[in-house]
C-alpha cells in the first residue's frame, strides 16, 4: 500500500511506526451534505455567523476565504494543507512564492474553529470542512448564488509544499498554461473561466501587477496611467503592497462585471486579460458578460466540483484540534 503525502505525519515517528505494522486499507466514505446531521447539526449556522462576522468587520476578507478555498483545494485537494505552518523540518505550503503575501484568512479559520468545536462540543468538524463551508458563505455574503456544500473530508498530516510551488495558476501565466493546469484538476475552459470570475471581488498587490501596467499592450491605456499613480518609479519596492481591484467597477460585490473588465482590458492581472485576448476563451467571456445568470449557474458547480477534488475522507487523516498544526 502506498502511503500518500498529504496522509503522512511528517511531524511524528508515531505514524510511520503504525504504518508499518498494518496493512489495512483507510475505510472510505462519500461526502455529503448532512454528514454532520448528528455530530454537529449547527455547524453550519455557527461558520455563516462567523464568517459573516470577519467580512462585517473587513469586506476584503470575503474574497481572501474564498481565495483561500481554492489555494487549498487546488494543491492535493481539498485537505486544509495550507493551513499547516512551517516548521524546522517540515517548510508549509504558506511561505511558497505564490502563497506569501497573497493568500490570507488563516487567523479567521482558526477563530471559526474554535467556534465550531465549541458548538459540537468537540472537535469533529474539520478545518478542510470549514474553509469549504467558509468560502461558500462568502460568496453568499458579497452577492453570489448559493450552493449546497458536501462535507465529510478530513484533514491533511503534512502540507503538499512541492504541489503548491507547480500547481496553482500564476498571475502572469498565458492562456496555454492556464488550460493545461485547470485541466490537469478536471477541470474544462468553461469551469475555469467561470472559477476566474471570483475575482470579481478581491485586490492584488503592485509587484504582482506592475509589469502589466508598465509593459503589456493588451491593457486599456488610460487604466494603466491610472494605476501607475500608485508607483513613484516603474521600481519602487516602497509600493509594492499597494493594493488595486481585480474588477474595478464593482470590487466588493460579487457579480459578472469582472467579465466585463476582461473585456474593456481593464484588469490588474495578465492571467485575467488572457481569457479574453483572441484566444479559446474569449466567447465564453462574453457569454458570461452578457448572462449573469449562467454565470451563477456554472460558478456554483464548478465551486462544488472544487470542493471535491480528492478529498479525504472515512478514516483517512484526522480530523485536526488545532489547524495550525497536525494533532
Amino acid at each position: 500500500m502506498a502511503i500518500t503525502s498529504n496522509c503522512s505525519n511528517q511531524y511524528s515517528w508515531f505514524f510511520v511506526l503504525i504504518f508499518f505494522t498494518t496493512i489495512s486499507t483507510p475505510v472510505l466514505a462519500q461526502l455529503s451534505v448532512g454528514f454532520y446531521a448528528s455530530t454537529c447539526p449547527s455547524v453550519f449556522d455557527t461558520v455563516r455567523t462567523a464568517t459573516r462576522s470577519a467580512i462585517s468587520a473587513e469586506t476584503r476578507m470575503g474574497a481572501s476565504l474564498i481565495r483561500l478555498f481554492f489555494h487549498d483545494c487546488f494543491v492535493n485537494g481539498c485537505d486544509g494543507g495550507i493551513l499547516l505552518v512551517d516548521t524546522p523540518a517540515v517548510p508549509g505550503e504558506q511561505n511558497t512564492f505564490v502563497n506569501a503575501n497573497s493568500v490570507r484568512g488563516y487567523e479567521v479559520i482558526d477563530n471559526i474553529k474554535t467556534q465550531v468545536d465549541r458548538a459540537c462540543g468537540s472537535p469533529v468538524v474539520s478545518c478542510a470542512d470549514i474553509i469549504a463551508i467558509a468560502a461558500r458563505d462568502s460568496v453568499v455574503e458579497l452577492g453570489g448564488p448559493s450552493y449546497s456544500i458536501p462535507v465529510g473530508r478530513r484533514d491533511a498530516r503534512g502540507p503538499s509544499r512541492a504541489g503548491a510551488m507547480s500547481d496553482l495558476p500564476l498571475a502572469n501565466e498565458d492562456l496555454e498554461s492556464l488550460l493545461s493546469k485547470f485541466s490537469a484538476k478536471g477541470f474544462n475552459a468553461e469551469e475555469m473561466v467561470a472559477l476566474s470570475g471570483t475575482h470579481t471581488v478581491g485586490q492584488a498587490r503592485c509587484v504582482v501587477y506592475r509589469n502589466r501596467i508598465y509593459n503589456e499592450a493588451n491593457i486599456d491605456p488610460a487604466y494603466a496611467t491610472s494605476l501607475q499613480a500608485n508607483y513613484t518609479s516603474t521600481s519602487d519596492p516602497a509600493s509594492d503592497g499597494n493594493l488595486a481591484p481585480l474588477d474595478p467597477q464593482s470590487p466588493t460585490r460579487f457579480d459578472n462585471n469582472y467579465f466585463h473588465a476582461v473585456i474593456n482590458r481593464t484588469t490588474v492581472l495578465s492571467s485575467d486579460q488572457a481569457l479574453f485576448n483572441g484566444g479559446a476563451t474569449d466567447d465564453i467571456v462574453r457569454g458570461y458578460s452578457n448572462n449573469p445568470t449562467t454565470f451563477s449557474t456554472d460558478f456554483a458547480n464548478a465551486m462544488v466540483k472544487m470542493g471535491n477534488l480528492s478529498p479525504l475522507t472515512g478514516t483517512q487523516c484526522e480530523i485536526r484540534r488545532d489547524c495550525k498544526m497536525p494533532n
